[in-house]
Formats: structure tokens, C-alpha cells, sequence
């Protein structure tokens, strides 16, 4: 199977439900190239020819709301946390409980919402990956330490449901995970301060020369 036969049965959770607080402004509505970061995330997912992509968003959120209205982002793929303090893996959680995922997604990547500034090649090396072991949760990672976004089949997705877990980390400890040692410096830096998206934005430049 190639990395294209895949990407086609690849489900994506674009999370988006935090607050934002560290940045003091909406960060996925941060401008990146012709659109938002949220925007980006979702045509860069696109590219990768995922199956189906998703966005956790929190309800009361009207602004998340406008920008997936403005791009065009199906409202039947908007998953929402009701409860998006308690946290990323709520969120995580609440993708997995779900009901709208197609029956022939085999696996599902959980996506950062502040990781635009991830190559492209990144993520094609990222999906080749998941072809070779298709039966393990697939993590990036760099100089030994695992990153995201993080690729799982989709029965481990699935027991995320019944998960008493504090968190991903604590949930995935319980799971077999093949890493892939990835050069992109972009999955060590997580967009939370005006510092990171400063930074991510020379990265994102870097990889365009």
C-alpha cells in the first residue's frame, strides 16, 4: 500500500476549541499566507488527500464559527466540545465519541491547531509511515523526544471513549507507538506566545526557498 492509498483512508481532528489565553487573541484566526492558520491546517490536510477532516471547536466561539463559515468548511464535520476548559484531550475525547465518521477511515490523525508551519513533506513522510505500520499509533519525532500530530489506527481511536486517562500522553502509554525521526525543527515549536508565531512564520519562510 502507498502513501496515497492511505492518506485516502486518513480521518483528521483539527483541534480547535482552546482559548488562546498565552496569545491573548484567537490563534488560529492568526493570518498565514492567503488565509488563517485555521484555514491552512485545513488545506494543507486536504493536500495529503485525508479522507475526512475534522474541527473541535468550543460552542460558544462565534469567531472559530465565522472562519470555517468563510472557508467553506462543512458544517456536518464540526465536532464540538462542550466542556473545552477541561482541556485537549476532552476535545480529543469528544472526536472520539463522534458519530460522523465515515466507516472507511482506518486511521485518524490528531492535529495540532498551532502546527502550520509543518512541511508538507513532513506530513507525506508522516502518512508513508502509517502505511508501513499500520497496526501501531505513529508519532513524529525528534532527537529521540515524540511529537505531533499523532496517527492511530482507528480501533485505538476508538477506545478513546472508554478511556480513564488524564491525557494523550497517559492514553498512548498504554499503546504500542512507532516513531519516526523527522529533521522539520517546525514539530518541536507549538505556536502559544506572539514569540512562537513570530518563529513559526521564519520557519514557514525557510521551507519555501
Amino acid at each position: 500500500m502507498t502513501g496515497r492509498d492511505m492518506s485516502s483512508i486518513i480521518g483528521v481532528v483539527i483541534l480547535a476549541a482552546g482559548a488562546s489565553s498565552r496569545m491573548g487573541k484567537p490563534k488560529l484566526l492568526l493570518p498565514w499566507g492567503t488565509t488563517s492558520i485555521l484555514g491552512h491546517l485545513i488545506r494543507q490536510w486536504e493536500a495529503a488527500r485525508a479522507k475526512q477532516i475534522t474541527v473541535v471547536c468550543a460552542p460558544g466561539n462565534s469567531t472559530i464559527a465565522e472562519e470555517l463559515d468563510r472557508i467553506g468548511f462543512p458544517t456536518a464535520n464540526r465536532v464540538y466540545n462542550p466542556n473545552p476548559e477541561r482541556g485537549m484531550f476532552s476535545s480529543i475525547r469528544c472526536a472520539a465519541e463522534w458519530n460522523g465518521w465515515q466507516p472507511e477511515i482506518t486511521h485518524v490523525g490528531i492535529v495540532l491547531g498551532d502546527q502550520p508551519h509543518l512541511r508538507d513533506e513532513t506530513l507525506r513522510v508522516l502518512i508513508e509511515f502509517v502505511a508501513a505500520h499500520p497496526d501501531t499509533v505513529c508519532q513524529p519525532s525528534r532527537e529521540g523526544r515524540r511529537r505531533h500530530p499523532v496517527l492511530m489506527p482507528r480501533g485505538v481511536f476508538d477506545r478513546l471513549r472508554a478511556s480513564s486517562a488524564g491525557n494523550l500522553k497517559e492514553f498512548l502509554h498504554n499503546e504500542i507507538v512507532s516513531t519516526c525521526e523527522l529533521e522539520d525543527p517546525g514539530i518541536d515549536l507549538d505556536i502559544d506566545r506572539p514569540e512562537d508565531y513570530e518563529k513559526a512564520l521564519q520557519l514557514s519562510a525557510g521551507n519555501e526557498r
